[in-house]
């Protein structure tokens, strides 16, 4: 207990250190959102994949698909880092950076708003965003207060209070670079420590082949299929699919990744940011998922089905010898506080910039600096009582919060933002469309579930289901309502033909 405590105590000095000392990096509104657009390559990646993956992964997801899938959870993994991380970096990292500068744009909802010349989309954009981040990071507060209950047999409340309360600290006090900073280190103890943690699980089963044999021993009750949880696609294909695609895919939608892509400082970040983020993601994501797959090798189905999903990796890592424990608790607590960083830094902004600052257009630099510090502190409070709140209701799986958050907010913003990147025909009515039908979607996804199809009545797949339906008919329906103006939106794009040593679209100077 010693060791875990004075681990705790290092790890929670050095984050609110680093973020006193980035003070003087976020004297200015660019500064504390963006950190210029100076930050370096190494920095960026690890920001992109330490927002990626928190415990709503390593607790909720990995728990929850890898009971389902059983070894084949692993490809959840391997679809974030080819589609969440490599794909994401190549299709949008060079050309969000030169747009979103071009038109001197900090924030998602102002992209929308000057992409597609409509102060009411920048609006519409800011009011999506604050309110479907709140059921994420409270999943945030849900799985890792799940494991600081098994570590220290600490109350959920107080869990949930010190891990806000330190957040807000750093971001309120050093911005982006704070958490850019804050998010390396972070990233570095993930990196280290799913490796470790995955050693000692297997190494507890009698190695790799033993547990393998074990858990191809497990017969699952819906299937027929003999070792199902040892299979290439486990005992329901469609069903992986779908939390693939959610998980991968759905991050080229969500604000808080996206707006890393716009503080990129050069070519050389790009290029650095995407190897180094993709292997980040094929360690951590998948090795999260991967240690799931063998979930069913600690607890049994009636174990699961009176105490939930997210208790099957608290209860896996119980085994283990008490420092790789403490090691456990630093991993999943870098790996929060990192997304939940990343989460009240893109909210308070959003609603700074682009929500108050659109009714009150005199606000000076400092009042907009001292306005996203104090709904930076608003956000995490809020989502605070809204954990604690989840946690005493019938809503008691991680997943289901993330899916309804990212189905939301993904199935609203990724086609357009996509489009928007790429094709210049994309229509103003189109993006309305997007906005409405990704988040009402979902919302009656939660509220009236019964009108739904089986199938769709799990909010992964109702988030799939939004985001696909947005990239198919984002632009059959701006083939069918008015174009923008052609010279207006020829100026927006006109920023990727500007010479470097090569076009924009090929290198950043």
């Amino acid at each position: 207990m010693i060791l875990k405590v004075l681990l705790l105590i290092i790890f929670f000095g050095s984050m609110v250190a680093i973020g006193l000392y980035s003070r003087k990096h976020a004297t200015n509104v660019n500064d504390f959102v963006l950190g210029g657009r100076a930050v370096g390559p190494w920095l960026t990646a690890f920001a992109y994949g330490t927002s990626y993956f928190s415990a709503v992964i390593f607790i909720g997801y990995a728990g929850q698909f890898g009971w389902k899938y059983g070894m084949a959870a692993t490809w959840v993994g391997l679809g974030n880092m080819f589609i969440g991380s490599l794909m994401a970096w190549e299709l949008l990292g060079r050309r969000t950076r030169v747009m979103t500068q071009h038109l001197n744009s900090a924030t998602m909802p102002d992209f929308f708003g000057k992409r597609f010349d409509s102060k009411n989309l920048k609006v519409a954009a800011s009011v999506i965003i604050f309110i479907f981040l709140i059921p994420y990071t409270a999943s945030l507060f849900n799985g890792l207060s799940r494991l600081f209950g098994m570590a220290f047999n600490i109350d959920y409340s107080i869990c949930v209070i010190a891990m806000g309360v330190l957040t807000g600290i750093y971001v309120i006090a050093g911005g982006y670079m704070a958490t850019a900073i804050n998010d390396f280190i972070q990233g570095m103890i993930m990196l280290i420590g799913i490796v470790v943690i995955i050693a000692a699980v297997l190494s507890g089963q009698g190695g790799f082949m033993s547990a393998v044999e074990k858990l191809s021993q497990i017969q699952d009750g819906t299937s027929n299929i003999s070792g199902a949880f040892t299979s290439f696609l486990g005992p329901d294909p469609f069903n992986l699919i779908c939390v693939v695609l959610l998980t991968s895919l759905g991050t080229w939608g969500l604000p808080q990744m996206v707006q890393k892509f716009y503080t990129i400082k050069s070519e050389k970040s790009i290029k650095t940011g995407t190897i180094v983020s993709t292997v980040f993601a094929f360690v951590v994501a998948g090795g999260c998922y991967f240690l799931g797959g063998f979930g069913r090798l600690f607890l049994t189905q009636a174990e699961v089905d009176q105490g939930g999903f997210d208790q099957i990796v608290p209860t896996m890592l119980s085994t283990l010898p008490d420092i790789l424990i403490a090691i456990t608790v630093i991993l999943v607590l870098s790996a929060s506080m990192s997304t939940l960083s990343s989460l009240v830094l893109t909210s308070s902004s959003t609603m700074t910039l682009d929500l108050i600052g659109h009714f009150k257009k005199d606000l000076q630099e400092k009042q907009k600096l001292l306005c996203m510090r104090v709904l930076v502190a608003v956000f995490v409070i809020v989502s605070m009582v809204i954990a604690l709140l989840q946690y005493k209701s019938n809503v008691t799986f991680i997943a289901q919060l993330m899916g309804i958050s990212w189905g939301a907010l993904a199935g609203a913003f990724l086609a357009p933002f996509l489009y928007g990147l790429y094709w210049k025909r994309t229509s103003k009515a189109a993006v309305w469309f997007s906005f409405i039908f990704g988040t009402c979607f979902m919302i009656a996804n939660m509220l009236v579930k019964p009108i739904f199809p089986a199938w769709m009545q799990s909010p992964i797949n109702a988030g799939v289901v939004a985001m696909v339906a947005g990239i198919v008919l984002v632009p059959i329906v701006s083939l069918f309502t008015p174009a923008m103006d052609q010279t207006l939106v020829d100026g927006f794009f006109s920023c990727y033909e500007e010479k470097v040593s090569v076009p924009k679209r090929d290198a950043i100077e």
